[in-house]
């Protein structure tokens, strides 16, 4: 089988193992989610076309080892049936990785999975000069660890106090972490500084009186790698506050790499080619 054939079933989701003419299949997964009765599936295909076990990646997929290259198709037909396909390889957007988000847990502060179906729908699979990972977290936990992504998200929230529902019980400044906030109880006297605010949400989810009220937003981050090489991505924006907006950025973000980078470079590395202010002006001109 020629090497070209190997490449082109890697880009849609099978890899080429050791063993000849076997491939480990990645599926299509949107931010670590599957229906019960597709997992049935995967355990049936498995067990129909594998060794009967499967294995989690590190961006909440899964992999079916084994997979003959004479059974391709017929597994893709099954997976079909349950609403499932491959996943992605090579040179292009990869699986959105995501947290549980304000849907379910308590901290989150964004709905990771409804961001996460919309960039599915938008980016998955995108032709780009390398693999491009897209990653969302719902708080300052950063339990997907927006940082480490070509382009993360991190969920966000700006507080705002409103004076007269205050009972100046003091626990917003002992939940703050960036001692944004004081108050004196004796006094009847709060001070907020929003330019050491890190918009963490926690004044809001903890003040009993509903003084603190807050308007959810995004922080974003980009060109993280987390790989041969390690970088750190860079908030090059303030906190984005409609999904709008957001989409905007990454569009942007995504434009940008498709027009300055080479093939087989990553983001992070065209950015430090290219340089990063000249992303941050195309970013500002996308939002207005």
């Amino acid at each position: 089988m020629a090497q070209a054939d190997y490449k082109e079933l890697k880009k849609s989701g099978f890899m080429h193992q050791v063993q000849k003419n076997n491939f480990s299949m990645r599926l299509r997964i949107v931010g670590g989610q599957i229906k019960s009765e597709q997992l049935q599936k995967v355990h049936e295909i498995s067990q129909k076309y594998g060794q009967g076990y499967i294995h989690m990646t590190s961006r909440q997929s899964i992999e079916i080892p084994f997979i003959k290259l004479e059974d391709i198709e017929a597994v893709k037909r099954e997976l079909a049936e349950a609403g499932l396909e491959p996943g992605a390889g090579g040179a292009r957007v990869r699986t959105v990785t995501a947290c549980q988000g304000s849907a379910i847990c308590s901290s989150g502060l964004i709905d990771t999975t409804a961001l996460a179906k919309e960039f599915d729908q938008k980016y998955y699979a995108r032709e780009l000069p390398h693999k491009f990972k897209l990653g969302i977290t719902g708080c300052r936990n950063n339990c997907l660890k927006a940082e480490e992504n070509d382009l993360g998200v991190k969920g966000a929230m700006k507080p705002e106090w409103t004076e007269s529902k205050c009972t100046y019980c003091g626990i917003c400044a002992a939940v703050c972490r960036t001692k944004s906030i004081s108050v004196d109880k004796q006094q009847k006297k709060l001070v907020y500084d929003e330019s050491s605010c890190n918009y963490c949400g926690r004044c809001v989810k903890s003040c009993p009186s509903s003084a603190w009220e807050g308007k959810s937003g995004f922080v974003v981050y980009f060109g993280g790698l987390f790989g041969n090489r390690i970088s750190i991505g860079k908030q090059l924006l303030p906190v984005i506050f409609s999904t709008e907006e957001l989409h905007k950025v990454v569009e942007a973000a995504m434009g940008f790499f498709k027009k300055h980078g080479k093939q087989g470079e990553r983001f992070g590395n065209t950015l430090e080619r290219i340089g990063w202010e000249l992303l941050e002006k195309d970013l500002k001109e996308a939002i207005g």
